[in-house]
Protein backbone atom coordinates (compact mmCIF):
# COMPACT_ATOMS: atom_id res chain seq x y z
CA UNK A 1 0.00 0.00 0.00
CA UNK A 2 1.10 3.15 -1.20
CA UNK A 3 2.77 5.66 1.76
CA UNK A 4 0.17 8.65 1.99
CA UNK A 5 2.03 11.87 0.69
CA UNK A 6 3.45 14.11 3.54
CA UNK A 7 1.63 17.52 3.52
CA UNK A 8 2.91 20.70 5.58
CA UNK A 9 1.27 21.86 8.74
CA UNK A 10 -1.40 24.67 8.71
CA UNK A 11 -4.57 25.95 7.29
CA UNK A 12 -4.78 23.20 4.39
CA UNK A 13 -3.28 20.32 6.61
CA UNK A 14 -3.73 20.97 10.46
CA UNK A 15 -5.33 17.15 10.73
CA UNK A 16 -6.68 14.58 7.96
CA UNK A 17 -10.27 16.63 6.58
CA UNK A 18 -12.61 13.60 3.98
CA UNK A 19 -15.42 13.97 2.34
CA UNK A 20 -18.00 12.20 0.91
CA UNK A 21 -19.99 13.91 -2.30
CA UNK A 22 -23.00 12.16 -3.19
CA UNK A 23 -24.83 13.47 -6.85
CA UNK A 24 -28.47 13.93 -6.02
CA UNK A 25 -29.96 12.50 -9.00
CA UNK A 26 -31.80 9.75 -6.99
CA UNK A 27 -32.07 8.01 -3.75
CA UNK A 28 -28.29 6.06 -1.77
CA UNK A 29 -27.71 2.87 -3.15
CA UNK A 30 -25.49 0.19 -1.73
CA UNK A 31 -22.34 1.21 -4.56
CA UNK A 32 -22.88 4.69 -2.67
CA UNK A 33 -23.25 3.33 0.69
CA UNK A 34 -19.98 2.23 0.34
CA UNK A 35 -18.02 4.96 -0.99
CA UNK A 36 -19.35 6.83 2.13
CA UNK A 37 -19.04 4.49 4.43
CA UNK A 38 -15.42 4.00 3.29
CA UNK A 39 -14.55 7.47 3.16
CA UNK A 40 -15.90 8.12 6.70
CA UNK A 41 -13.83 4.98 8.86
CA UNK A 42 -10.61 6.03 6.45
CA UNK A 43 -11.35 9.18 8.45
CA UNK A 44 -12.24 8.32 11.78
CA UNK A 45 -9.21 5.82 11.61
CA UNK A 46 -7.12 9.15 11.43
CA UNK A 47 -9.38 10.72 14.33
CA UNK A 48 -9.85 13.55 11.40
CA UNK A 49 -13.17 15.27 10.18
CA UNK A 50 -15.64 14.15 7.48
CA UNK A 51 -17.59 16.56 5.26
CA UNK A 52 -20.43 16.22 3.42
CA UNK A 53 -20.70 17.75 0.13
CA UNK A 54 -23.64 17.91 -2.38
CA UNK A 55 -22.58 17.64 -5.99
CA UNK A 56 -25.54 19.42 -7.62
CA UNK A 57 -24.18 21.63 -10.11
CA UNK A 58 -25.82 19.47 -12.99
CA UNK A 59 -28.91 20.68 -12.49
CA UNK A 60 -30.77 19.21 -15.53
CA UNK A 61 -29.49 15.79 -13.58
CA UNK A 62 -30.65 16.87 -10.07
CA UNK A 63 -33.83 15.26 -8.45
CA UNK A 64 -36.11 16.93 -6.33
CA UNK A 65 -35.85 16.26 -2.60
CA UNK A 66 -32.77 13.66 -3.29
CA UNK A 67 -30.24 15.61 -1.59
CA UNK A 68 -32.57 15.90 1.38
CA UNK A 69 -33.18 11.72 1.13
CA UNK A 70 -29.57 10.90 0.49
CA UNK A 71 -28.72 12.88 4.07
CA UNK A 72 -31.65 11.33 5.89
CA UNK A 73 -30.15 7.93 4.68
CA UNK A 74 -26.34 8.51 5.76
CA UNK A 75 -27.48 9.79 8.92
CA UNK A 76 -29.75 6.54 9.70
CA UNK A 77 -26.59 4.91 9.08
CA UNK A 78 -25.04 6.32 11.75
CA UNK A 79 -22.59 8.50 9.21
CA UNK A 80 -22.61 12.42 11.08
CA UNK A 81 -20.59 14.42 8.98
CA UNK A 82 -18.52 17.27 11.29
CA UNK A 83 -19.33 20.44 9.35
CA UNK A 84 -22.16 22.09 6.99
CA UNK A 85 -23.04 20.63 3.84
CA UNK A 86 -22.10 22.48 1.41
CA UNK A 87 -24.17 22.14 -2.04
CA UNK A 88 -21.77 23.26 -5.18
CA UNK A 89 -25.02 25.11 -6.70
CA UNK A 90 -24.60 27.68 -4.13
CA UNK A 91 -20.95 28.05 -5.44
CA UNK A 92 -20.74 29.19 -8.57
CA UNK A 93 -19.06 32.67 -7.82
CA UNK A 94 -15.98 30.79 -6.67
CA UNK A 95 -15.77 28.82 -10.26
CA UNK A 96 -16.38 31.69 -12.26
CA UNK A 97 -12.95 32.91 -10.31
CA UNK A 98 -10.79 30.11 -10.74
CA UNK A 99 -12.27 29.55 -14.59
CA UNK A 100 -11.20 33.33 -15.10
CA UNK A 101 -7.42 32.81 -13.34
CA UNK A 102 -7.30 29.80 -15.87
CA UNK A 103 -8.50 32.17 -19.02
CA UNK A 104 -6.21 35.00 -18.07
CA UNK A 105 -3.12 32.68 -18.11
CA UNK A 106 -3.99 31.75 -21.64
CA UNK A 107 -4.99 27.76 -20.65
CA UNK A 108 -8.09 28.33 -21.79
CA UNK A 109 -10.00 28.54 -25.47
CA UNK A 110 -13.53 28.91 -26.61
CA UNK A 111 -14.87 25.61 -28.76
CA UNK A 112 -17.29 25.45 -31.17
CA UNK A 113 -17.71 21.80 -31.82
CA UNK A 114 -21.27 20.01 -31.30
CA UNK A 115 -21.28 16.37 -29.70
CA UNK A 116 -21.79 15.02 -33.13
CA UNK A 117 -18.69 16.37 -34.77
CA UNK A 118 -16.58 15.89 -31.87
CA UNK A 119 -17.76 11.91 -31.89
CA UNK A 120 -17.43 11.90 -35.70
CA UNK A 121 -13.60 13.51 -35.16
CA UNK A 122 -12.79 12.24 -31.79
CA UNK A 123 -10.47 9.43 -31.14
CA UNK A 124 -11.54 6.44 -28.75
CA UNK A 125 -9.81 5.29 -25.68
CA UNK A 126 -11.57 2.92 -23.73
CA UNK A 127 -14.81 4.87 -22.65
CA UNK A 128 -12.87 8.05 -23.21
CA UNK A 129 -13.38 10.16 -26.87
CA UNK A 130 -9.78 11.80 -26.82
CA UNK A 131 -10.85 15.43 -28.17
CA UNK A 132 -8.69 16.05 -31.93
CA UNK A 133 -8.21 19.87 -30.70
CA UNK A 134 -10.07 21.12 -33.87
CA UNK A 135 -10.90 24.64 -32.03
CA UNK A 136 -7.18 25.03 -30.35
CA UNK A 137 -6.06 27.61 -32.74
CA UNK A 138 -9.42 29.57 -33.72
CA UNK A 139 -13.04 28.75 -34.33
CA UNK A 140 -13.53 28.44 -38.13
CA UNK A 141 -15.49 31.17 -39.76
CA UNK A 142 -19.23 31.09 -39.25
CA UNK A 143 -19.30 29.34 -36.07
CA UNK A 144 -20.57 30.46 -32.31
CA UNK A 145 -18.33 29.28 -29.29
CA UNK A 146 -20.52 26.69 -27.63
CA UNK A 147 -18.14 25.46 -24.61
CA UNK A 148 -14.68 26.51 -23.06
CA UNK A 149 -11.48 23.89 -23.23
CA UNK A 150 -8.74 24.13 -20.96
CA UNK A 151 -5.33 23.26 -23.11
CA UNK A 152 -3.44 20.20 -21.55
CA UNK A 153 0.09 20.43 -23.88
CA UNK A 154 2.38 17.75 -23.20
CA UNK A 155 1.24 17.16 -19.70
CA UNK A 156 1.89 13.59 -18.57
CA UNK A 157 0.32 12.88 -14.74
CA UNK A 158 0.78 10.53 -12.49
CA UNK A 159 -0.73 9.59 -9.43
CA UNK A 160 0.44 7.22 -6.75
CA UNK A 161 -3.27 5.76 -5.34
CA UNK A 162 -3.23 4.30 -2.24
CA UNK A 163 -5.45 1.19 -3.08
CA UNK A 164 -4.40 1.28 -6.65
CA UNK A 165 -1.26 1.60 -7.33
CA UNK A 166 0.69 3.97 -9.86
CA UNK A 167 -1.54 5.46 -12.56
CA UNK A 168 -0.07 7.50 -15.41
CA UNK A 169 -1.82 9.30 -17.77
CA UNK A 170 -1.30 10.83 -20.75
CA UNK A 171 -3.58 14.05 -21.18
CA UNK A 172 -2.84 14.81 -24.80
CA UNK A 173 -3.13 11.38 -26.26
CA UNK A 174 -5.47 9.81 -23.47
CA UNK A 175 -8.10 12.81 -23.12
CA UNK A 176 -7.25 16.23 -25.10
CA UNK A 177 -8.35 19.39 -23.85
CA UNK A 178 -10.96 19.26 -21.97
CA UNK A 179 -14.34 21.18 -21.34
CA UNK A 180 -14.29 23.63 -18.07
CA UNK A 181 -17.29 25.74 -19.15
CA UNK A 182 -20.15 23.46 -20.90
CA UNK A 183 -22.27 24.57 -23.85
CA UNK A 184 -25.38 24.63 -21.56
CA UNK A 185 -23.62 27.37 -19.26
CA UNK A 186 -22.59 24.65 -16.69
CA UNK A 187 -19.56 24.29 -15.29
CA UNK A 188 -17.45 21.29 -15.72
CA UNK A 189 -17.16 18.92 -12.92
CA UNK A 190 -13.77 18.49 -12.80
CA UNK A 191 -13.29 22.24 -12.12
CA UNK A 192 -16.34 22.33 -9.37
CA UNK A 193 -14.04 19.08 -7.56
CA UNK A 194 -10.77 20.76 -7.72
CA UNK A 195 -12.07 24.17 -6.47
CA UNK A 196 -14.51 22.79 -3.62
CA UNK A 197 -11.71 20.34 -2.34
CA UNK A 198 -9.38 23.04 -2.21
CA UNK A 199 -11.91 25.68 0.06
CA UNK A 200 -12.70 22.91 1.98
CA UNK A 201 -9.48 21.85 3.00
CA UNK A 202 -9.71 18.41 1.74
CA UNK A 203 -6.95 16.09 2.27
CA UNK A 204 -7.67 13.06 1.66
CA UNK A 205 -10.23 11.44 -1.10
CA UNK A 206 -11.87 8.50 -1.28
CA UNK A 207 -14.14 7.93 -3.74
CA UNK A 208 -15.12 4.81 -6.03
CA UNK A 209 -12.55 3.51 -8.57
CA UNK A 210 -15.12 4.64 -11.15
CA UNK A 211 -13.35 7.97 -10.82
CA UNK A 212 -9.83 7.24 -11.36
CA UNK A 213 -9.47 8.13 -14.89
CA UNK A 214 -10.42 11.53 -13.65
CA UNK A 215 -8.28 12.07 -11.11
CA UNK A 216 -5.17 13.09 -13.51
CA UNK A 217 -7.35 16.32 -15.01
CA UNK A 218 -8.57 17.23 -11.22
CA UNK A 219 -4.56 16.83 -10.43
CA UNK A 220 -3.58 18.68 -13.69
CA UNK A 221 -5.98 21.89 -12.75
CA UNK A 222 -4.79 21.89 -8.97
CA UNK A 223 -0.97 22.15 -10.74
CA UNK A 224 -2.02 24.95 -12.99
CA UNK A 225 -4.66 26.52 -10.42
CA UNK A 226 -1.71 26.42 -7.41
CA UNK A 227 -3.72 23.99 -5.10
CA UNK A 228 -2.21 21.31 -3.17
CA UNK A 229 -3.21 18.05 -4.53
CA UNK A 230 -5.09 15.41 -2.08
CA UNK A 231 -3.77 12.19 -0.96
CA UNK A 232 -5.97 9.89 -3.35
CA UNK A 233 -7.96 6.50 -2.28
CA UNK A 234 -10.23 4.68 -5.31
CA UNK A 235 -12.28 1.98 -3.25
CA UNK A 236 -13.39 -1.04 -5.89
CA UNK A 237 -16.66 -0.34 -7.12
CA UNK A 238 -19.83 -2.41 -6.79
CA UNK A 239 -21.35 -4.36 -9.88
CA UNK A 240 -24.20 -6.69 -10.20
CA UNK A 241 -23.85 -10.14 -11.85
CA UNK A 242 -23.91 -9.12 -15.28
CA UNK A 243 -20.74 -6.64 -14.52
CA UNK A 244 -22.57 -3.23 -14.65
CA UNK A 245 -21.55 -0.75 -11.70
CA UNK A 246 -24.60 -0.09 -9.60
CA UNK A 247 -26.63 3.05 -10.48
CA UNK A 248 -29.77 4.26 -11.29
CA UNK A 249 -29.38 3.09 -14.71
CA UNK A 250 -28.87 -0.35 -14.14
CA UNK A 251 -31.51 -0.43 -11.50
CA UNK A 252 -29.89 -0.53 -8.46
CA UNK A 253 -32.29 -0.51 -5.55
CA UNK A 254 -32.36 2.21 -3.06
CA UNK A 255 -30.89 1.71 0.87
CA UNK A 256 -33.73 1.76 3.03
CA UNK A 257 -33.15 3.09 6.51
CA UNK A 258 -35.34 0.36 8.29
CA UNK A 259 -32.10 -1.88 8.83
CA UNK A 260 -29.23 0.16 8.89
CA UNK A 261 -27.26 -1.81 10.88
CA UNK A 262 -27.64 -5.55 8.73
CA UNK A 263 -26.43 -2.70 5.97
CA UNK A 264 -23.66 -1.27 6.97
CA UNK A 265 -22.68 -4.97 7.99
CA UNK A 266 -23.14 -6.19 4.37
CA UNK A 267 -21.24 -2.62 3.00
CA UNK A 268 -18.17 -3.82 5.73
CA UNK A 269 -17.97 -7.54 4.30
CA UNK A 270 -17.96 -6.22 0.77
CA UNK A 271 -15.13 -3.80 1.94
CA UNK A 272 -13.33 -6.97 3.39
CA UNK A 273 -13.59 -5.83 6.73
CA UNK A 274 -15.34 -8.81 7.95
CA UNK A 275 -16.86 -7.47 11.21
CA UNK A 276 -17.75 -10.05 14.20
CA UNK A 277 -20.77 -11.71 13.78
CA UNK A 278 -21.87 -9.99 17.37
CA UNK A 279 -22.44 -7.13 16.03
CA UNK A 280 -25.03 -8.02 13.93
CA UNK A 281 -27.21 -7.05 17.14
CA UNK A 282 -25.75 -4.27 18.14
CA UNK A 283 -26.42 -0.57 17.05
CA UNK A 284 -24.93 1.43 14.10
CA UNK A 285 -22.08 3.69 16.95
CA UNK A 286 -20.92 0.33 18.06
CA UNK A 287 -20.34 -1.17 13.98
CA UNK A 288 -18.78 1.95 13.22
CA UNK A 289 -16.22 2.48 16.17
CA UNK A 290 -15.36 -1.33 15.77
CA UNK A 291 -14.99 -0.64 11.94
CA UNK A 292 -12.99 2.52 12.40
CA UNK A 293 -10.53 1.33 14.97
CA UNK A 294 -9.78 -1.98 12.75
CA UNK A 295 -10.18 -0.18 9.25
CA UNK A 296 -7.69 -2.15 7.27
CA UNK A 297 -8.32 -0.77 3.73
CA UNK A 298 -4.61 -2.43 2.17
CA UNK A 299 -7.93 -5.53 2.14
CA UNK A 300 -8.41 -3.76 -1.08
CA UNK A 301 -5.37 -3.09 -3.17
CA UNK A 302 -5.31 -3.79 -6.58
CA UNK A 303 -9.11 -4.00 -7.11
CA UNK A 304 -11.15 -2.15 -9.03
CA UNK A 305 -14.52 -3.91 -8.56
CA UNK A 306 -16.18 -5.97 -6.80
CA UNK A 307 -19.53 -8.15 -7.38
CA UNK A 308 -22.42 -7.27 -5.30
CA UNK A 309 -26.19 -9.30 -4.48
CA UNK A 310 -28.75 -6.66 -6.21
Amino acid sequence: MPKRPSLPDGPYRSQYRGRFAPSPTGPLHFGSLVAAVGSYLDARHHQGKWLVRIDDLDTPRTVGGAAADILATLESHGLHWDEQVIYQSQRTAEYERAFLQLQESGMMYPCACSRKEIADSALQRGNELVYSGSCRNGIAAGKTARSWRVRVDDAVITLDDLLQGMTTQDLASEIGDFVLLRADGLYAYQLAVVVDDAAQGITDVVRGADLLCSTPRQIYLQQLLGLKTPSYMHLPVAVNARGEKLSKQTLAKPVTRHSPVSTLFNALAFLRQYPPDELRSGTTEEMLDWAAANWKPERLSNCLHLPVST
